[in-house]
Protein backbone atom coordinates (compact mmCIF):
# COMPACT_ATOMS: atom_id res chain seq x y z
CA UNK A 1 0.00 0.00 0.00
CA UNK A 2 1.38 3.19 -0.90
CA UNK A 3 0.28 6.83 0.45
CA UNK A 4 -1.09 9.16 -2.01
CA UNK A 5 -1.64 13.08 -1.86
CA UNK A 6 -3.99 14.15 -3.52
CA UNK A 7 -3.46 18.25 -3.74
CA UNK A 8 -7.48 19.48 -4.02
CA UNK A 9 -10.74 18.22 -3.44
CA UNK A 10 -11.55 16.06 -6.84
CA UNK A 11 -15.22 15.37 -8.08
CA UNK A 12 -17.24 12.85 -6.30
CA UNK A 13 -15.92 9.09 -7.37
CA UNK A 14 -12.34 10.72 -8.76
CA UNK A 15 -10.52 8.82 -6.52
CA UNK A 16 -11.97 5.31 -6.66
CA UNK A 17 -9.30 4.08 -8.47
CA UNK A 18 -6.57 4.86 -5.73
CA UNK A 19 -9.66 3.29 -2.92
CA UNK A 20 -9.97 0.37 -5.38
CA UNK A 21 -6.25 -0.57 -5.29
CA UNK A 22 -5.95 -0.09 -1.24
CA UNK A 23 -3.80 3.25 -1.20
CA UNK A 24 -3.89 5.31 1.57
CA UNK A 25 -5.33 8.88 0.47
CA UNK A 26 -3.97 11.78 2.58
CA UNK A 27 -7.06 13.82 1.24
CA UNK A 28 -7.86 17.71 1.98
CA UNK A 29 -9.96 19.02 4.80
CA UNK A 30 -10.16 21.95 2.54
CA UNK A 31 -10.16 23.13 -1.08
CA UNK A 32 -7.97 25.97 -0.38
CA UNK A 33 -4.39 25.62 -2.61
CA UNK A 34 -1.53 24.21 -0.51
CA UNK A 35 1.43 27.11 -0.92
CA UNK A 36 4.66 25.88 -1.69
CA UNK A 37 6.05 25.56 1.36
CA UNK A 38 2.75 23.28 2.54
CA UNK A 39 3.15 21.15 -0.86
CA UNK A 40 7.24 20.89 -0.31
CA UNK A 41 6.47 19.76 3.57
CA UNK A 42 3.14 17.43 2.01
CA UNK A 43 5.66 15.84 -0.64
CA UNK A 44 7.86 14.51 1.60
CA UNK A 45 5.73 11.97 3.13
CA UNK A 46 4.10 9.83 0.40
CA UNK A 47 4.66 7.87 -2.39
CA UNK A 48 2.52 9.87 -4.98
CA UNK A 49 1.09 13.08 -5.83
CA UNK A 50 -2.35 13.67 -7.62
CA UNK A 51 -2.02 17.17 -8.43
CA UNK A 52 -3.68 20.11 -10.51
CA UNK A 53 -2.58 22.83 -13.28
CA UNK A 54 -2.95 25.31 -10.06
CA UNK A 55 -0.14 23.42 -8.00
CA UNK A 56 3.05 24.21 -9.09
CA UNK A 57 5.25 21.14 -8.77
CA UNK A 58 8.70 22.19 -9.90
CA UNK A 59 12.41 20.87 -8.68
CA UNK A 60 12.35 22.40 -5.66
CA UNK A 61 8.60 19.74 -4.75
CA UNK A 62 10.22 17.08 -6.61
CA UNK A 63 14.05 17.68 -4.03
CA UNK A 64 11.46 17.42 -1.29
CA UNK A 65 9.76 14.25 -2.45
CA UNK A 66 12.71 12.53 -3.59
CA UNK A 67 13.66 9.51 -3.23
CA UNK A 68 10.55 8.23 -1.69
CA UNK A 69 8.48 10.33 -4.52
CA UNK A 70 7.32 7.96 -7.50
CA UNK A 71 4.61 9.84 -9.67
CA UNK A 72 2.76 12.46 -10.31
CA UNK A 73 -0.35 12.63 -11.62
CA UNK A 74 -2.11 15.84 -13.36
CA UNK A 75 -5.66 16.62 -13.26
CA UNK A 76 -5.39 18.43 -16.72
CA UNK A 77 -3.58 17.45 -20.30
CA UNK A 78 -1.17 20.13 -20.06
CA UNK A 79 1.57 19.75 -17.98
CA UNK A 80 3.20 23.17 -17.97
CA UNK A 81 2.54 23.37 -14.20
CA UNK A 82 5.08 20.90 -13.71
CA UNK A 83 8.91 20.31 -14.17
CA UNK A 84 9.17 17.41 -16.34
CA UNK A 85 12.53 17.28 -16.76
CA UNK A 86 13.24 17.58 -12.76
CA UNK A 87 10.70 14.20 -12.49
CA UNK A 88 12.63 12.50 -15.03
CA UNK A 89 16.11 13.37 -13.94
CA UNK A 90 14.55 12.31 -10.11
CA UNK A 91 12.94 8.90 -11.21
CA UNK A 92 9.89 10.01 -11.07
CA UNK A 93 7.05 9.45 -13.49
CA UNK A 94 4.56 12.37 -14.63
CA UNK A 95 1.17 11.34 -15.55
CA UNK A 96 -1.75 13.34 -17.55
CA UNK A 97 -5.07 13.56 -18.53
CA UNK A 98 -5.29 13.46 -22.49
CA UNK A 99 -8.28 12.43 -24.57
CA UNK A 100 -10.99 12.68 -22.09
CA UNK A 101 -11.08 16.63 -22.40
CA UNK A 102 -11.52 17.02 -25.88
CA UNK A 103 -15.12 17.03 -27.16
CA UNK A 104 -15.84 19.31 -23.65
CA UNK A 105 -12.83 21.73 -24.13
CA UNK A 106 -13.94 21.76 -28.16
CA UNK A 107 -17.46 22.43 -27.24
CA UNK A 108 -16.33 25.87 -24.99
CA UNK A 109 -14.12 27.26 -27.49
CA UNK A 110 -16.74 26.96 -30.14
CA UNK A 111 -19.30 28.96 -27.43
CA UNK A 112 -16.61 31.36 -27.46
CA UNK A 113 -16.44 31.39 -30.74
CA UNK A 114 -20.29 32.07 -31.06
CA UNK A 115 -20.37 34.36 -28.42
CA UNK A 116 -17.64 36.23 -29.58
CA UNK A 117 -18.75 36.80 -33.13
CA UNK A 118 -22.04 37.75 -32.15
CA UNK A 119 -21.47 40.33 -29.36
CA UNK A 120 -23.57 37.87 -27.33
CA UNK A 121 -21.70 39.35 -23.60
CA UNK A 122 -22.16 43.06 -24.52
CA UNK A 123 -25.98 42.81 -25.14
CA UNK A 124 -26.19 40.51 -22.36
CA UNK A 125 -24.76 42.92 -20.06
CA UNK A 126 -27.05 45.71 -21.49
CA UNK A 127 -29.99 43.78 -21.07
CA UNK A 128 -29.46 42.72 -17.57
CA UNK A 129 -28.30 46.23 -16.72
CA UNK A 130 -31.30 48.06 -18.30
CA UNK A 131 -29.74 49.40 -21.22
CA UNK A 132 -31.51 47.92 -23.81
CA UNK A 133 -34.84 49.55 -24.56
CA UNK A 134 -36.01 48.00 -27.66
CA UNK A 135 -34.91 46.67 -30.60
CA UNK A 136 -32.99 48.25 -33.22
CA UNK A 137 -31.92 47.24 -36.52
CA UNK A 138 -27.91 48.28 -35.83
CA UNK A 139 -27.71 46.95 -32.41
CA UNK A 140 -25.22 44.50 -31.48
CA UNK A 141 -24.26 43.84 -35.58
CA UNK A 142 -21.67 41.14 -35.10
CA UNK A 143 -20.16 38.98 -37.59
CA UNK A 144 -21.56 35.87 -39.30
CA UNK A 145 -19.87 32.30 -37.84
CA UNK A 146 -21.05 30.28 -40.79
CA UNK A 147 -19.28 30.58 -43.98
CA UNK A 148 -16.90 32.27 -42.49
CA UNK A 149 -12.88 30.97 -42.34
CA UNK A 150 -11.70 29.45 -39.17
CA UNK A 151 -7.27 29.06 -38.42
CA UNK A 152 -6.95 26.69 -36.13
CA UNK A 153 -3.48 27.47 -33.98
CA UNK A 154 -2.50 23.64 -33.21
CA UNK A 155 -4.54 20.59 -34.57
CA UNK A 156 -4.21 17.90 -32.12
CA UNK A 157 -7.42 16.36 -30.35
CA UNK A 158 -8.86 19.59 -29.31
CA UNK A 159 -8.01 21.58 -32.40
CA UNK A 160 -9.68 18.83 -35.03
CA UNK A 161 -12.44 18.38 -32.77
CA UNK A 162 -13.08 22.16 -33.11
CA UNK A 163 -12.72 21.65 -36.88
CA UNK A 164 -15.34 19.49 -36.97
CA UNK A 165 -17.97 21.48 -35.34
CA UNK A 166 -16.83 24.16 -38.24
CA UNK A 167 -17.92 21.83 -40.87
CA UNK A 168 -21.84 22.07 -38.99
CA UNK A 169 -21.21 25.96 -39.45
CA UNK A 170 -19.98 25.39 -43.63
CA UNK A 171 -16.96 27.18 -42.29
CA UNK A 172 -13.76 27.24 -44.20
CA UNK A 173 -11.07 25.69 -41.78
CA UNK A 174 -7.02 25.63 -42.02
CA UNK A 175 -4.85 24.93 -39.36
CA UNK A 176 -1.04 25.46 -38.77
CA UNK A 177 1.37 23.11 -37.04
CA UNK A 178 5.16 22.88 -36.81
CA UNK A 179 5.13 19.83 -39.48
CA UNK A 180 3.12 19.34 -42.30
CA UNK A 181 -0.06 17.13 -41.43
CA UNK A 182 -0.94 16.60 -44.91
CA UNK A 183 -4.52 17.67 -44.65
CA UNK A 184 -6.54 20.37 -46.85
CA UNK A 185 -6.38 23.45 -45.03
CA UNK A 186 -2.87 23.25 -43.47
CA UNK A 187 -0.45 26.30 -43.78
CA UNK A 188 3.44 26.18 -43.00
CA UNK A 189 3.67 29.86 -42.36
CA UNK A 190 1.52 31.00 -39.26
CA UNK A 191 1.64 34.69 -40.31
CA UNK A 192 -0.02 33.56 -43.66
CA UNK A 193 -2.85 32.12 -41.83
CA UNK A 194 -3.83 34.45 -39.22
CA UNK A 195 -3.84 37.33 -42.50
CA UNK A 196 -6.30 34.50 -43.92
CA UNK A 197 -8.91 34.07 -41.21
CA UNK A 198 -11.82 35.51 -40.04
CA UNK A 199 -11.47 33.64 -36.31
CA UNK A 200 -8.59 32.58 -34.74
CA UNK A 201 -8.67 29.48 -32.49
CA UNK A 202 -5.47 28.32 -30.12
CA UNK A 203 -4.98 24.99 -29.19
CA UNK A 204 -1.18 24.38 -28.51
CA UNK A 205 0.46 23.67 -25.17
CA UNK A 206 2.01 26.45 -23.61
CA UNK A 207 5.99 26.34 -23.60
CA UNK A 208 9.12 28.52 -24.09
CA UNK A 209 8.24 28.43 -28.45
CA UNK A 210 4.46 29.44 -27.69
CA UNK A 211 4.63 32.21 -25.09
CA UNK A 212 3.25 35.26 -26.44
CA UNK A 213 3.28 33.41 -29.06
CA UNK A 214 0.32 36.09 -30.38
CA UNK A 215 2.08 39.43 -29.80
CA UNK A 216 1.38 42.92 -30.95
CA UNK A 217 3.18 41.81 -34.26
CA UNK A 218 1.00 39.01 -35.34
CA UNK A 219 -2.39 40.65 -33.67
CA UNK A 220 -1.83 43.46 -36.17
CA UNK A 221 -2.14 40.55 -39.01
CA UNK A 222 -5.22 39.79 -37.79
CA UNK A 223 -8.00 41.68 -39.86
CA UNK A 224 -10.10 44.41 -38.11
CA UNK A 225 -12.80 42.49 -38.29
CA UNK A 226 -11.29 39.21 -37.03
CA UNK A 227 -12.31 37.31 -33.72
CA UNK A 228 -9.15 35.81 -31.18
CA UNK A 229 -10.40 32.90 -28.91
CA UNK A 230 -8.09 30.90 -26.59
CA UNK A 231 -8.86 28.12 -24.57
CA UNK A 232 -5.50 26.87 -24.48
CA UNK A 233 -2.81 28.46 -21.99
CA UNK A 234 -3.33 32.38 -21.07
CA UNK A 235 0.56 33.25 -21.69
CA UNK A 236 0.44 32.35 -25.16
CA UNK A 237 -1.14 35.44 -25.46
CA UNK A 238 0.14 38.97 -24.66
CA UNK A 239 -3.11 40.24 -22.87
CA UNK A 240 -1.58 43.68 -22.85
CA UNK A 241 -1.42 43.93 -26.54
CA UNK A 242 -4.60 42.08 -27.08
CA UNK A 243 -5.92 44.94 -24.89
CA UNK A 244 -4.69 47.44 -26.91
CA UNK A 245 -5.72 45.90 -30.29
CA UNK A 246 -9.57 45.58 -29.14
CA UNK A 247 -9.60 48.97 -27.47
CA UNK A 248 -8.76 50.39 -30.51
CA UNK A 249 -10.68 48.43 -33.16
CA UNK A 250 -7.83 46.51 -34.88
CA UNK A 251 -9.32 43.35 -33.79
CA UNK A 252 -13.09 42.91 -33.64
CA UNK A 253 -14.24 40.58 -30.91
CA UNK A 254 -12.16 38.46 -28.41
CA UNK A 255 -13.32 35.44 -26.46
CA UNK A 256 -11.06 33.90 -23.50
CA UNK A 257 -11.54 31.23 -21.34
CA UNK A 258 -7.95 31.31 -19.81
CA UNK A 259 -5.22 34.11 -19.02
CA UNK A 260 -1.81 35.08 -18.17
CA UNK A 261 -1.67 34.90 -14.59
CA UNK A 262 -5.19 33.57 -13.25
CA UNK A 263 -6.63 33.97 -11.40
CA UNK A 264 -5.73 37.54 -11.85
CA UNK A 265 -7.51 39.21 -15.43
CA UNK A 266 -5.77 42.27 -16.63
CA UNK A 267 -7.81 44.92 -16.09
CA UNK A 268 -7.51 46.49 -19.57
CA UNK A 269 -9.30 42.99 -20.97
CA UNK A 270 -11.86 43.52 -18.10
CA UNK A 271 -12.60 46.90 -19.74
CA UNK A 272 -12.00 45.97 -23.01
CA UNK A 273 -15.00 46.27 -25.46
CA UNK A 274 -16.31 43.30 -27.40
CA UNK A 275 -14.76 40.38 -24.82
CA UNK A 276 -16.32 37.44 -23.85
CA UNK A 277 -14.33 36.03 -20.48
CA UNK A 278 -14.77 32.92 -18.55
CA UNK A 279 -12.67 31.14 -15.92
CA UNK A 280 -10.69 28.44 -17.43
CA UNK A 281 -14.22 26.30 -17.81
CA UNK A 282 -13.18 24.34 -21.03
CA UNK A 283 -13.28 20.75 -19.59
CA UNK A 284 -15.91 22.20 -16.49
CA UNK A 285 -18.62 19.52 -17.49
CA UNK A 286 -19.76 16.81 -14.07
CA UNK A 287 -18.42 13.62 -16.44
CA UNK A 288 -15.36 15.03 -18.18
CA UNK A 289 -14.10 16.62 -15.30
CA UNK A 290 -14.63 12.94 -13.09
CA UNK A 291 -13.10 11.47 -15.73
CA UNK A 292 -9.97 13.53 -15.82
CA UNK A 293 -9.53 12.67 -12.03
CA UNK A 294 -10.07 8.91 -12.58
CA UNK A 295 -7.59 8.78 -15.35
CA UNK A 296 -5.29 10.94 -13.71
CA UNK A 297 -5.70 8.20 -10.25
CA UNK A 298 -5.11 5.71 -12.53
CA UNK A 299 -2.36 6.49 -14.05
CA UNK A 300 -0.73 6.81 -10.23
CA UNK A 301 -2.00 3.24 -9.59
CA UNK A 302 -0.18 1.65 -12.47
CA UNK A 303 3.07 3.68 -11.90
CA UNK A 304 2.78 2.25 -8.50
CA UNK A 305 2.02 -1.22 -9.26
CA UNK A 306 5.19 -0.76 -11.45
CA UNK A 307 3.25 -0.79 -14.66
CA UNK A 308 3.48 1.69 -17.45
CA UNK A 309 0.25 3.79 -17.96
CA UNK A 310 -0.79 4.75 -21.35
CA UNK A 311 -1.08 7.99 -20.20
CA UNK A 312 2.61 9.02 -19.30
CA UNK A 313 4.40 11.66 -19.95
CA UNK A 314 7.63 10.98 -22.16
CA UNK A 315 9.12 14.73 -22.17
Amino acid sequence: MARVLVTRRLPDGGIDPLVAAGHDVVARDDDRPLSPDELRDAVRAVDAVVCLLTDRIDAAVIRAGSPRLRVVANVAVGFDNVDVAAAHGAGVAVCNTPGVLDETTADLAFLLILAASRLASEAEADLRDGRWLGWGINQYLGRDVHGATLGLVGYGRIGSAVARRAAGFDMRVLHHTRTDTGLPGWRADLDQMLGESDVVSLHVPLSDATRHLIDARRLALLRPTAVLVNTSRGPIVDEEALAAALEDGRLFAAGLDVFEREPEVHPRLLAAPRTVLLPHIGSASIATRTRMARLACEGAVAVLAGEQPANLVRR
